[in-house]
This record gives structure tokens, C-alpha cells and sequence, in this order.
């Protein structure tokens, strides 16, 4: 059975990247959101199995947006992606709940591997 994934990130080219990486798994890109308020509202409306998360957003930051998702929904899976993390970022992520953290650019391997940890913890 396909997971629906929703994107969070404010570049095209992430969310076509991520769509080409996961065309052949099953995996299925539901949406893409480009700022955390709108992820806000995406994740209402399509109760996406999974979310990927990048930090750096428009308006409302990644990790701010995770932590509503999840404080909404304690079952959200959400992974964070970003290429400017440091420690103190993804201890954050951990605590806000995140089950995952990829560090792009993205390499696919990693991404799957992510993605079938997230949906093996429950």
C-alpha cells in the first residue's frame, strides 16, 4: 500500500527532485507546501501518512511548523531536510518529535532508508 507524502519546502526543484527519487517505491507525493502555514493547512485537508520538512521556510520556520503539526496531531511523521543544521537543530527536532533528519542535497538511499524508519517505529 502507498504512503502519501506531503512536501514542505520552499524550492520547485526539491519537491520534483524528491517526486523523481520516489516514482519507482511506494511512496506517492500528495502535495507540496512552500511555507509553514500553508503545510499547516495542507496537512488538514490531506491527512498525509508522512511529511518532509525543510528548516528554512518563508514566514513560520520548519521546526515551528513541525512542532504545531505534531502538537495538533501526535501521530504526525514528520522528517526535517535541510542543509544548514547543527547539532542544536536537530536535538530540537528530535524533541519537538521529528522521526527523522536528512541533510541535503539529498541522496536517495538515505531518503528511502528515512522514510521506512519512520513507518517502522509505529
Amino acid at each position: 500500500m502507498e504512503k502519501s507524502i506531503l512536501v514542505v519546502d520552499d524550492s520547485t526543484y526539491i519537491y520534483e527532485e524528491l517526486e523523481y527519487m520516489l516514482s519507482d517505491t511506494s511512496f506517492q507525493l500528495i502535495g507540496h507546501a512552500k511555507s509553514g502555514e500553508d503545510a499547516v493547512d495542507l496537512y488538514e485537508n490531506l491527512k498525509p501518512d508522512l511529511v518532509t520538512m525543510d528548516i528554512v521556510l518563508p514566514g513560520m520556520d520548519g521546526l515551528e511548523t513541525a512542532n504545531i503539526i505534531i502538537h495538533n496531531h501526535a501521530d504526525a511523521k514528520i522528517i526535517m531536510l535541510s542543509s544548514l543544521a547543527y547539532d542544536d537543530t536537530i536535538e530540537e527536532a528530535k524533541r519537538i518529535g521529528a522521526c527523522g533528519f536528512i541533510f541535503k542535497p539529498i541522496e536517495k538511499n538515505a531518503l528511502i532508508s528515512a522514510l521506512e524508519k519512520c513507518f517502522e517505529t509505529n
